[in-house]
């Protein structure tokens, strides 16, 4: 790619050749004023604007504003140039506020200069729509391809944050399958070391084992139970700050978790009252009552020992209600393990699996034991997606990967930048456009002025003094020059008479020959050229 100082020489060989171009096709034109200065201008200009885009905007009016000086015409080839200043000025980083600031000081700096040239009606209408048209449409443009350009860097940029979002959410997704599967292991762990502990305090009271024995056996439960707290301790590294929701084993029902504990010596009656609703269960709702049951007979075996648990799972009204109690532990037969033997992460994280399939959790005394009782509908509702992504990531699923705030900052950026960009786009054409119509349809009524008060040469040169004005009249255009400057009409003339002005040329923008006719009554009594006096 071509660096800054190869462009900037491109641009001002293209704009010299425009400026050589006119100059030639203009012969009255000064080298010095209109060429070699200009020229030099432009030099300092055109790499300037980088650091100072204003002020090289004002260079480039000023040598526009030359033309406003030439006896022929008030345009020059450095409209061009200031097109093209105003373009990149509207490319750049300069606020509008300061742009349209610039742009009223231009305006400002060629009326005061037209004024005090003392510049005809073609000067000031030159002055009042090339200049603005100049600098404002080519302006517009530039901001609206800033904002086109911006726009796709935008979504560049929001491409290339995705695809770093998209292999966070699977390393992530990695981390938290390695979290889940760790989780999973202390718990089912937990639950099977909480009944071998339970059964090594129930074998210490068997009054046929020795003092060894139950030594030995004593020193059994210590060790499982410090077991359980290394691994708690190990998954507890393993997991993120907001904590893991591990999944429950989804191969074993209530009924195969209530048999295991009972092998282990808990006493435990299940019961079951009425069926769930057609078509069942929802598998999240049947692992949260497995879930709840294990973790109520774990808390039951570490918390009292000894004591008769009962199971409740009744299935009415598309709900279903699990109500797990237990009595005291009986402190003269058993013994509480020497540690902590959690089920998972307590109530806290059995509360968070309840309510994630849209359940309630009640946990509290009862009597002399505790009451673990939770509600749950039978069927995961369709109209809580927030629930159901958090209870899916249970089981592995990457709810991150397939949602997306609609409302996240990059979704903003990326309307607002397109937003930006439309309003852009009109404003380069509506703008322009409005801007346009209001000037071709006062250059339409100027030409009009200016063509039908043309009388030709050679009219001019057939027309006789003394001649009465009815025998020319038909050679005579339709209205008189309306522009006659003051220092035209203040030239002599035969007292008496009142005089008529014609352009000798249908030219806008060239200053051309002015033919005067006096008139005493209807007879021509003199006629004269004013030369260049026809600018309009």
């Amino acid at each position: 790619m071509a660096g800054p100082a190869v462009r900037d020489t491109a641009l001002w060989l293209a704009l010299a050749g425009v400026a050589l171009v006119w100059f030639v096709g203009h012969p009255r034109s000064s080298v010095a004023l209109e060429l070699v200065l200009p020229l030099a201008v432009l030099a300092v200009a055109i790499p300037a604007r980088r650091r100072w885009p204003v002020a090289a905007a004002f260079a480039v009016n000023a040598l526009c504003a030359i033309g406003l000086a030439h006896p022929v015409t008030p345009a020059n080839a450095y409209i061009v140039a200031l097109a093209v200043s105003a373009y990149l000025l509207g490319t750049g980083a300069t606020t509008t506020r300061s742009a349209l600031r610039a742009f009223g000081g231009c305006l400002a700096l060629d009326l005061a200069l037209c004024a005090a040239l003392g510049g005809g009606a073609v000067w000031w209408y030159y002055t009042l729509t090339a200049f603005p048209l100049a600098l404002l449409v080519p302006w517009l443009f530039g901001r609206y391809w800033q904002a086109q350009l911006a726009f796709v860097r935008g979504g560049w940029q929001r491409a290339q944050l995705l695809e770093r979002q998209q292999r966070l959410v699977a390393e992530q997704a990695r981390l938290r399958e390695r979290t889940r599967i760790a989780a999973d292991m202390h718990d089912s762990l937990g639950h099977e070391l909480s009944l071998i502990a339970l059964r090594a305090g129930a074998l210490e009271l068997s009054p046929t084992l020795t003092g060894r024995d139950r030594a030995d056996l004593g020193e059994l439960r210590a060790a499982v139970s410090d077991a359980v707290g290394h691994l708690r301790d190990t998954v507890g590294v393993l997991r993120d700050a907001e904590g893991d929701r591990a999944a429950t084993p989804a191969d074993e029902s209530v009924e195969e978790l209530v048999d295991r504990a009972r092998g282990s010596g808990v006493t435990v009656d299940l019961r079951r009252e009425g069926t769930p609703a057609p078509p069942g269960l929802s598998p999240l709702v049947d692992r949260a009552v497995h879930r709840v049951v294990r973790e109520a007979l774990t808390n039951a075996a570490k918390h009292a020992p000894g004591g008769a648990v009962r199971v409740r799972i009744a299935h009415e009204g598309g709900r279903t209600d699990v109500r797990v109690t237990n009595s005291g532990g009986d402190a003269g037969k058993s013994h509480p393990p020497s540690g902590p033997v959690p089920g998972g992460h307590g109530l806290t994280g059995l509360r968070e699996r309840v309510e994630v399939v849209g359940g309630t959790l009640r946990a509290a005394p009862r009597g002399t034991g505790f009451e673990v009782a939770a509600t749950m509908p039978d069927r995961v509702g369709q109209d809580r997606p927030l629930r159901e992504a958090v209870a899916d990531s249970d089981t592995g699923s990457d709810t991150e990967s397939r949602e997306w705030e609609p409302e996240s900052e990059s979704v903003r950026q990326l309307t607002t930048a397109r937003r930006r960009a439309r309003l852009r786009f009109a404003a380069a054409f509506v703008v322009p456009g409005g801007f346009g119509l209001i000037t071709l349809g006062s250059a339409a009524y100027a030409a009009f002025q200016l063509a039908t008060c043309v009388l030709r040469p050679a009219d001019y040169a057939q027309l006789h003094v003394g001649a009465d004005r009815a025998e020319f009249a038909n050679v005579l255009p339709a209205r008189q020059f309306p522009y006659v400057s003051d220092s035209v009409k203040a030239r002599p003339r035969p007292a008496g008479t009142t005089c008529a002005y014609y352009r000798s040329s249908g030219s806008l923008l060239d200053q051309v020959d002015v033919y005067r006719l006096c008139y005493s009554g209807s007879r021509l009594v003199s006629k004269d050229v004013v030369p260049g006096s026809g600018r309009g």
